[in-house]
């Protein structure tokens, strides 16, 4: 223990990273692998990605088959690719072998035919058929995301059977929370927990102590349905069947929080608007290209907001103190629009909506876009009579701005409403999206309302 501590000082000493690109330098194995001993799979992880290119080779033929296989879940899908390209073709089919099939499915998601068939050609046929089975579910639905490491057992097994059948399948440990009890069709029928073998007797049948009527999922159910459902009942695993009631995986726990990480994930780059993930990382150019396709999409919306304050040109002529609380407007209304999707876009995570929540949330977020609209349109209204000594100006300032900032926030909760109900992920509705249509709208509203009362401003 105590060599254990000091190796861990001498680490955080050295700088670990420097550490081992020194050791890889000098080709130090043994003093690599003792490093690595210490270390995490989230840390070796951590480590590999800060490595220069030229060192990552070697960082993996040191490591095991083992250790790259519990690395590889902390890696995105091209950073998953480059390894299994750099670690040549006999460890990759070996990694593969490994791996968990959910999380081979979701590497090999998106991949062309040919790369795939490369990929899975050396597997053995059954697990192949079983990752082609996995296949064949659309994407981001349970059957995509399940895996078919369980262990099934008969409803005339006795306990002492159902326990020998565990230890058999020793390499499943990690994995297996229940076994489920299935008939001769291999259909669901109930479920064992780990306790209840443990407080029956020997001699007990499975049928006798099994939980009727398990909570079950199809495997055509949305994954985040899945997420929502096993974090409601507080499972550790959850089945997955067909509509014949037919077994053909689990989901457990661990599965799921990796699902609402990367859900998480994809809806911050949406609600941001950065398209593909960037990191640390990224490269300068190759961030850029992600980001590009949306900014060039509401930079074309942007340019109808030129096209009103054209429209209005005599209006701003007229009265050229208008052109002070443009800005303002604009920004309040796409402020109160992005705070309002956030809401809805993490209501929409956590619980299932119907017609009767949304309309309770539109309701509820009308009135406070009414209560922010009135404190801030007051507000402004009373700074605009002091700056500018017109009291009409006031008065179309923050109008404006009460009616921009109500119509923004039910934009900012109905869009993503809209978008969920058509299912098309709300999280689409990005802020910068959100904010390009409150600008036009806004800019209506302020300069529509500002035309009515011209004569009076003038």
């Amino acid at each position: 223990m105590f060599q254990k501590e000091k190796v861990k000082k001498k680490l955080d000493k050295a700088k670990l990273g420097r550490a081992i690109i020194r050791v890889l330098n000098e080709g130090k194995k043994d003093t690599f692998l003792e490093i690595i001993h210490e270390l995490k799979s989230h840390e070796i992880a951590l480590q590999y990605k800060e490595l220069p290119r030229k060192r990552k080779s070697l960082f993996l033929e040191w490591l095991s088959i083992q250790q790259i296989t519990e690395i590889l879940r902390y890696l995105n899908k091209d950073e998953q690719l480059a390894v299994l390209e750099s670690i040549g073709p006999d460890r990759s089919t070996e990694l593969l072998h490994m791996m968990q099939n959910n999380d081979l499915a979701f590497l090999l998601t998106g991949l062309s035919k040919t790369k795939m068939d490369d990929l899975i050609s050396q597997m053995r046929r059954e697990e192949m058929e079983s990752i082609l089975h996995i296949m064949d579910y659309p994407a981001k639905t349970a059957g995509r995301v399940m895996t078919n490491r369980y262990i099934p057992i008969s409803p005339d097994a006795t306990v002492r059977e159902a326990e020998q059948k565990i230890k058999n399948f020793e390499n499943l440990a990690h994995f297996v929370n229940y076994l489920y009890v299935v008939d001769d069709s291999q259909r669901l029928i109930g479920v064992v927990t780990f306790r209840d073998l443990l407080l029956s007797e020997e001699h007990q049948l499975i049928s006798e102590i099994m939980r009727d009527q398990p909570v079950q999922v199809d495997a055509l159910t949305k994954q985040e349905d899945v997420a929502r459902l096993i974090g409601r009942y507080d499972f550790e695993a959850i089945p997955i069947t067909t509509g014949a009631n037919i077994l053909v995986g689990t989901i457990s726990g661990e599965q799921v929080l990796d699902i609402v990480v990367r859900e998480a994930d994809e809806d911050i780059e949406m609600l941001l608007a950065s398209g593909k993930s960037i990191d640390f990382r990224t490269k300068p150019l190759v961030a850029a290209r992600r980001r590009l396709p949306w900014l060039i999409l509401l930079l074309m919306i942007g340019l109808v907001s030129g096209s009103i304050i054209s429209k209005f040109e005599e209006t701003l002529d007229a009265v050229v103190a208008l052109a002070f609380f443009m800005p303002m407007i604009a920004g309040m209304t796409g402020n109160t629009g992005t705070q309002s999707l956030a809401v809805v876009v993490r209501g929409l995570a956590s619980e299932e909506m119907t017609w009767k929540k949304a309309i309770k949330l539109v309701l509820r977020e009308l009135f406070v876009g009414i209560v922010i609209g009135v404190t801030c349109g007051l507000l402004i209204a009373v700074i605009a009579f002091f700056w500018q000594g017109n009291m009409v100006l006031g008065f179309v300032v923050g109008i404006s701005l009460l009616a921009t900032l109500i119509i923004g926030t039910i934009a900012g909760t109905v869009i993503p409403l809209i978008l969920n109900k058509f299912k098309v992920d709300p999280a689409v509705a990005s802020g910068p999206l959100i904010t390009t249509l409150n600008d036009i709208l806004s800019l209506l509203i302020y300069f529509g309302i500002a035309t009515m009362f011209l004569s009076q401003l003038s």
